[in-house]
């Protein structure tokens, strides 16, 4: 699962191939022992990442949500994708 960003140990990641398992585009979040899928829409699909986490996540979704769906677009095709910047 190719990595997108990484900020504050928080790690983004995004399926190749993903298309079928989820009905809308999404990506991975691990934060320590947190597992979560987030749609690009900020939405938590399924799992848990802390509070303060999470709305961190959906800031940098909100603020790369154009990125991020070139990214799921290129990788429902098994494309390559490219790294998306982090929060600063």
């Amino acid at each position: 699962m190719p990595e997108l960003s990484r900020f504050y140990n928080i790690i983004i990641r995004m399926l190749f191939a993903d298309d079928g398992k989820h009905n809308k585009p999404h990506i991975h979040v691990s934060y320590g022992e947190y597992e979560a899928s987030v749609g690009i829409d900020g939405e938590l699909i399924a799992g848990s990442l802390p509070v303060k986490q999470l709305k961190l996540v959906q800031a940098w979704v909100t603020i790369h949500e154009e990125e991020l769906y070139i990214a799921w677009n290129k990788a429902v095709k098994c494309e390559p994708i490219e790294k998306i910047e982090p929060l600063r």
